[in-house]
């Protein structure tokens, strides 16, 4: 398992990520991402995307 699968949310399709400026807002903090402005639909900055992952995790 690489780092990037680890803590995901399963089987979400994220956006590309932008190669510069400038980058869409988070819908939760509005602070910036690492997907493009021009990207349509539901985008969160790492820190938002890491805690979505933490809430929605499977424990057992």
């Amino acid at each position: 398992m690489s780092d990037e699968d680890y803590c995901t949310i399963a089987e979400t399709v994220k956006p590309a990520k932008a190669d510069g400026p400038p980058y869409a807002e988070c819908v939760l903090c509005r602070e910036p991402t690492e997907y493009p402005e021009s990207y349509k639909g539901l985008t969160l900055c790492p820190v938002c995307e890491w805690q979505e992952a933490q809430r929605t995790a499977c424990s057992g």
